[in-house]
């Protein structure tokens, strides 16, 4: 830093530039000292701010004919727009001299000459310093975040945008693109329900469009631009937030709209990947959004994880990192749902008279623990196709982990069944026993077909103690009578049965054919 200050010639950039900062300043207490005392009319004011601020662009075009003037030249000049444009607000604003729509074409002129004077001088400086200075001092005009506010920052996006794609002005385009982002939230954060509030949301789609829209030409334009990524990911947020305003019909299409968009910018296959995985990432959100504004219940919790469902086959489709991490983001937030509310673990464990459950709490936990145990299959397939899991004898955790889910889901889905028709405690008993003697079935399935795979081999063995654990801890001790019975005797027999037939056929495999 101090290298750079010893640089010559950057004493006076830097006397400049604070000095013409101080001036833009000067001016908005210039404007609220003189409304407070009461100096002069409101024409004279808006009038002499114009004329001000004129002067200062044309005294900095004439230095800039000279070489040795045209670091003053640019601080003069980013003033003077600066002060046009809030002379601007001002009249719009505070004075109504100006409607909206005519004071937004005022303000859209005089930010479209400062940013054409700056791509003439090749100066990204110049530009920077008229769209920040406008946007930063633009909210004291507007006396705070509000509707106009917003409308400003649009314009000042729409003044830059042509000139940062065509010449590749970063900081412009951070100056430009995301004072309405953050404006428009902090307008729907202040705004009253029903009050105004279609004209917060209009506003905050708009925002969200415009970001979208030019994150797409600037990434078309230069696809190694990280704003552009950071623009298309922050852009969805004014509508998403905005969606707090509105009832639920209303909140779930806006936001589903969003999703829809971003989802299918992420689907383009010749975008960077970057700008694809950002847009997804912040799709996948707002489809979150959608799913838990539209839906309540366990209705909710299914489609969750239906979502992780769909979104593990598109990862192993489009072999895509991003889909993956979305599908166990959702998928872990549907289990915790499922465990919570949808399929709690009190459904196992405690019989249904101390359970406060009805036919169509049962039907819809068989439906989510279906779809629970569909997505614990599926995920570890999506992965292991995508090679971002090996074998269980290299990452076993995350196999074991898939199983435990998938055990769950399966228990849950048996118990559910079994309470619907019976929802007593004879469905709870018969319930368990049938899961008991499923799992030794399954685990004898897995080590006759994994006769020659070792991880199917392995699962099954793991199956089978799940199976023993289960008897003797819960079984034993929460069934009675016939229920207990049938368990210790269906498992017996599997496992009996499973040992000498798996010893047969481990032998047969073993012979030379």
């Amino acid at each position: 830093m101090f290298e750079k200050l010893g640089k010559d010639g950057a004493g006076s950039k830097l006397l400049a530039w604070v000095g013409g900062a101080i001036t833009v300043l000067g001016f908005v207490l210039l404007l609220i000292l003189a409304i407070q005392r009461g100096w002069l009319g409101p024409m004279p004011r808006v009038v002499g701010g114009a004329v001000f601020s004129g002067a200062l662009v044309g005294i900095g075009v004439w230095l800039h004919r000279n070489p040795a003037g045209r670091t003053g030249a640019f601080a003069l000049a980013a003033t003077g727009f600066a002060g046009l444009y809030l002379d601007v607000v001002a009249a719009t604003s505070l004075y109504g001299y100006l409607p909206p729509a005519a004071g937004l074409v005022a303000g859209l002129v005089v930010a479209a000459a400062g940013v054409a004077l700056a791509l003439r001088w090749d100066s990204q400086t110049l530009a920077v310093g008229v769209v920040a200075a406008c946007a930063l001092c633009s909210p004291v005009m507007t006396g705070g975040f509000t509707v106009l506010l917003v409308g400003f920052l649009l314009v000042l996006k729409m003044a830059s945008t042509p000139v940062q794609i065509h010449r590749n002005w970063p900081g412009l385009a951070i100056a430009g693109g995301f004072g309405p982002i953050l404006a428009s939230l902090l307008t729907t954060a202040s705004a009253i329900p029903r009050d105004y509030e279609w004209t917060v949301v209009g506003v905050a789609a708009a925002t969200t469009v415009a970001g979208l829209v030019v994150a797409l030409l600037t990434i078309r334009k230069r696809p190694a631009d990280i704003v552009a990524v950071a623009l298309v990911a922050g852009s969805a947020l004014p509508a998403m937030f905005a969606t707090t305003l509105l009832d639920k019909p209303s909140a779930s299409i806006l936001a589903g709209a969003v999703a829809a968009v971003l989802l299918a910018i992420w689907m383009v296959p010749d975008l960077p990947r970057a700008f694809t995985t950002a847009a997804g990432a912040t799709g996948m959100l707002a489809l979150f959004q959608t799913t838990v504004i539209a839906l309540d219940g366990n209705v909710r919790t299914a489609i969750v994880l239906a979502e992780a469902v769909l979104l593990a086959f598109l990862a192993a489709r489009l072999t895509r990192k991003s889909a993956l991490v979305g599908s166990i983001a959702f998928g872990v937030v549907g289990f915790l749902m499922a465990v919570v509310q949808a399929v709690p673990i009190t459904w196992l464990l405690d019989e249904p008279r101390y359970v406060r459950a009805g036919a169509g709490d049962y039907a819809a936990g068989l439906v989510t623990a279906v779809v629970l145990g569909i997505y614990a299959a599926t995920a570890p397939w999506a992965a292991l196709k995508m090679r971002v899991l090996r074998e269980p004898a290299r990452h076993p955790f995350a196999w074991v982990l898939s199983g435990l889910v998938l055990l769950y889901g399966a228990a849950g889905a048996v118990l559910c069944a079994a309470l619907l028709v019976s929802p007593d405690e004879t469905g709870f008993l018969f319930g368990h026993s049938v899961v008991t003697v499923s799992w030794t079935v399954v685990a004898l399935f897995l080590l006759v077909k994994g006769i020659n795979n070792k991880a199917l081999r392995i699962s099954g063995l793991i199956l089978v103690a799940a199976a023993v654990v289960k008897l003797v801890t819960f079984d034993l001790s929460a069934l009675d009578g016939v229920a207990r019975v049938l368990a210790f005797l269906g498992a017996g027999l599997v496992l009996l049965t499973a040992g000498t037939r798996y010893a047969k056929l481990v032998a047969g495999a073993k012979t030379p054919q």
